[in-house]
């Protein structure tokens, strides 16, 4: 099979990379592009979780496309709306056509010498490899190993005679119906599951180590609902709701980082607000500040009315072992299950595990800082796309894109070929490009192969909507920390080369 090449090669069709591909559909027409999608559909993220419940952790005004608004008024949206919003968009857009489905990229490498990347891809369905070329490659699978979740191991658990099931490969023909469930885990993913399955379970026990944040939203934004009432057209209404919340978000946490005493008081009233002045706050009450994790959010209070109908219930313990029947905590409780959900996690990697490399030397994407967020240094015609950690996804992901296309036109008006980031060594720190502020599970395990940030502009990773968009939408694109075209020879002495891989 000959070789296909593309001036835009794209990896992932999920939120990230679909955005992507419609930035360039419409704002570099002349620029041929492909996407490379391991999955069979399009979505990502959204066709790969199919657990009961499954939904957004962001509002939807923030979450959807800055420029193909999100229509409905629903706080939370299920997973199943978003991937139908996503393929909706990437057929609105003339995506669809060019993505090739069941590729995996095993390895990508750039040449010097050719001023091009050549990235191998697995065909799954023929186990037949495919060679691609691009002279400009784009990493939009986030940072998820989309093959294993988080999964610890849990002493006898082969012991254990019921079914033990990860979220994130959840079976089509589990049936929960009458059935005694524990679900292991604090986060986002435990607690959809509680509420989803508790209606049709016999009782559902979240199982905890410890407590997690978490904060009742409205199921439906009330401002949007009596702005539609009112007539308001539905451009003006995203635009509205957007701006809305972004300033809400981007509040909340800062008021979470500068006064935490304060808004732990508030977030651990509403949970009592929620579950009456009998609920034991103990499974409630972190140890950590607020926003030392991501905080959790619900749909108009379902985990807390499930709760409260005792359809459901929270135990604060760690497992002491499995057994035939279900788990044993510490405490020498035993907890009866028929089926148990291990939501413990999930994994880190970037660019979906493929290899990368830069003239045959391996990329180490640890010993890389970010430059903007969206570029890694010393690796040319490079960008990798990571949304935010305390605020929407997408909020971050669609800038990354329309920077991206901003510095293809730039390139193409001038005439460069090659653009490479490159820092000095004031610039690097070891601080992980998803922030030491946050002590997630994940992140942690994550920051063996995460890129690093800097010690300042442009290299540092602020996590700041209103800083990011001067710097992504409005800053000239030519910088002293680019070099365009510019072989390593050319480089000044306080510079690190170009070809820097180590």
């Amino acid at each position: 099979m000959g070789q296909r090449h593309v001036d835009v090669l794209i990896i992932g069709a999920g939120l990230s990379g679909v955005g992507v591909a419609c930035h360039l559909t419409e704002r570099n027409p002349g620029r041929t592009y492909a996407v490379l999608e391991r999955r069979t559909r399009v979505g990502g993220t959204w066709d790969l979780f199919r657990y009961p419940g499954v939904r957004s952790d962001s509002d939807m005004y923030t979450f959807g496309y800055r420029f193909r608004p999100w229509r409905g008024t629903r706080t939370l949206a299920d997973g199943g709306d978003i991937r139908r919003y996503v393929q909706d968009t990437a057929d609105e857009y003339g995506v669809t056509r060019h993505i090739r489905f069941g590729r995996r990229v095993v390895r990508a490498g750039w040449s010097t010498e050719d001023r091009r990347w050549t990235v191998e891809a697995l065909d799954e369905a023929t186990g037949e490899t495919e060679t691609h070329t691009c002279s400009f490659l784009v990493n939009a699978t986030g940072y998820y190993d989309y093959d294993a979740g988080h999964r610890p191991d849990f002493p006898g658990e082969e012991d254990f005679t019921g079914t033990l099931v990860h979220p994130q490969h959840w079976p089509e023909d589990l049936d929960h119906r009458g059935k005694r469930v524990v679900v292991i885990g604090s986060g986002a993913t435990a607690i959809t599951l509680v509420p989803a399955m508790a209606g049709d379970a016999a009782h559902v026990t979240m199982v905890q180590r410890s407590p997690t944040y978490i904060m009742s939203l409205p199921e439906h934004d009330p401002v949007s609902v009596l702005l539609r009432r009112a007539g308001v057209p539905a451009g003006l209404l995203h635009r509205l709701g957007r701006s809305r919340n972004i300033a809400l978000q981007r509040g909340l946490y800062a008021l979470c980082r500068t006064a935490p005493g304060v808004m732990r008081r508030v977030l651990l009233a509403g949970v009592r607000a929620r579950l009456g002045p009998d609920v034991d706050m103990r499974h409630f009450t972190p140890s950590y500040r607020p926003w030392d994790q991501r905080l959790c959010v619900v749909p108009g209070g379902d985990l807390f009315r499930t709760l409260r109908s005792g359809a459901a219930s929270v135990v604060t313990d760690h497992i002491d072992t499995f057994t035939a029947t279900g788990v044993r905590l510490r405490s020498g409780e035993e907890i009866p299950a028929d089926i148990v959900v291990t939501a413990t996690g999930l994994r880190v990697q970037i660019a979906g595990g493929a290899r990368l490399e830069v003239d045959g030397r391996p990329v180490n994407t640890r010993d890389h800082v970010v430059y903007k967020g969206v570029l890694l240094d010393g690796v040319p015609n490079f960008a990798v796309v990571l949304g935010y950690t305390n605020a929407s996804w997408t909020l971050k992901a669609d800038m990354a894109a329309e920077y991206l296309s901003r510095l293809l036109t730039h390139m193409e008006e001038r005439g460069h070929t090659r653009v490479v980031p490159v820092a000095t060594e004031a610039d690097r720190s070891a601080e992980s490009a998803m922030g030491d502020s946050l002590t997630s599970g994940y992140i942690a395990r994550g920051d063996a192969v995460m890129p690093r940030q800097g010690t300042r502009a442009p290299w540092r990773i602020w996590n700041n909507y209103y800083r990011d968009r001067r710097a992504l939408r409005r800053a000239p694109v030519e910088d002293p920390a680019l070099r365009f075209d510019g072989p390593p020879a050319d480089l000044p002495a306080d510079r690190t080369a170009p070809d820097r891989v180590a």
